[in-house]
């Protein structure tokens, strides 16, 4: 059964990396992300953070870059995340001007 462990909105500031969840129990997490507020010349980084070890450090584990141009779907979402004990999604707008995304992370 999937669930959504949390969800919100973000409206970005230019160049700020903004913290969307950060989960620290097991689970299978994927991040949605409705890019359909961007226009042209707006570009947004979306990232995932994990740990190999619950007492190592951060590492980002995946990143995808968006633009209007590229998306044939305005609803994005990351690859399934499998995490023991740590997940962290972050949404950066690089470029535009600053939109709001509405967001989920959803658990399996």
């Amino acid at each position: 059964m999937t669930v959504v462990n949390s969800s919100g909105s973000q409206t970005a500031t230019i160049s700020t990396e903004h913290t969307l969840a950060t989960i620290a129990t097991a689970g299978v997490f994927v991040l949605a992300v409705d890019m359909a507020n961007l226009v042209a010349g707006d570009v947004v980084e979306v990232r995932i953070y994990g740990k190999a070890d619950s007492t190592d450090t951060e590492r980002l584990l995946h990143r995808g870059t968006y633009g209007p141009a590229a998306l044939a779907s305005p609803l994005i979402m990351s690859v399934p995340i499998m995490s023991p004990h740590h997940f962290k999604a972050t949404l950066k707008q690089t470029a535009g001007t600053g939109r709001a995304f509405p967001w989920a992370v959803y658990e399996a």
